[in-house]
């Protein structure tokens, strides 16, 4: 049993505005989890794309770690089209129902975030995406998809498929990946293969030790501090960069 630690950012952050959301998706509303700073700087949007559990509390505080650095962020939940990811009691129940999720209806409700926030009094006009686990491979394939985007970031997630649709990719990418991941890893080299081939812009690091889900400190199997501060560290400079008004 993973030990459960404690959140990063409280969900009452007094600096923070924190709630639950829903907007207009293609097969009904989408439920999901925006935190933004109070005083209404905003130094990009992002969206966070949660792992193969939903979005669950974890992914809900990382939405406020981003936000505590300045980003009005959006956590969408990609189980809102089977009733939300409050309704599956255990892990695994999460787990099955992503495993069901058509990949065409995920694209629709991240196209369907993006619009929403768009329309957003806080929108800077840059949007950028981060997914972690079945999240990271969610942000990258959607990078493919979306030509709104202004920055991409993928965490230990699969490549998409045809590995050559990378070439759609409008925007810099960035990658975390842990080294003792045996399930990801043989995808890392053709992935930079393929981005440099199509001429994107890149910046992909392996984290020695590390294992599958470093990032996620809930998870005390799992979790590799040094590799998660080093890692976030990367991505809050990489959205700065890219997704400054």
């Amino acid at each position: 049993m993973a030990e459960t630690i404690p959140f990063i950012v409280a969900a009452n952050d007094p600096g923070l505005t924190s709630e639950v959301v829903q907007f207009p998706g293609k097969a009904g509303n989408v439920r999901a989890y925006l935190s933004r700073p109070k005083d209404g700087k905003n130094s990009g949007t992002v969206i966070v794309i949660h792992e193969n559990r939903g979005l669950v509390d974890h992914i809900q505080d990382v939405a406020r770690r981003f936000a505590k650095d300045g980003f009005a962020t959006l956590a969408v939940d990609l189980l809102s089209r089977s009733g939300g990811t409050d309704q599956y009691k255990t892990p695994e129940e999460g787990i099955a129902a992503i495993g069901k999720l058509a990949k065409d209806g995920v694209e629709e409700d991240l196209h369907s975030a993006v619009a929403y926030l768009k329309k957003q009094s806080f929108f800077n006009g840059k949007i950028g995406v981060v997914g972690y686990c079945w999240g990271g491979g969610q942000s990258l394939n959607f990078a493919t998809k979306c030509k709104e985007l202004n920055a991409a970031v993928i965490y230990y997630g699969r490549n998409p498929d045809p590995l050559d649709s990378v070439q759609n990719i409008p925007c810099p990418v960035l990658g975390n990946y842990g080294e003792d991941d045996p399930n990801i890893m043989p995808g890392v080299e053709p992935l930079k293969a393929a981005l440099t081939k199509y001429g994107k812009n890149c910046d992909i690091k392996v984290y020695p030790g590390a294992k599958h889900a470093f990032n996620n400190n809930t998870n005390a199997d799992r979790y590799h501090p040094e590799a998660a501060k080093d890692a976030w560290a990367r991505t809050v400079s990489f959205f700065k960069r890219n997704l400054a008004a």
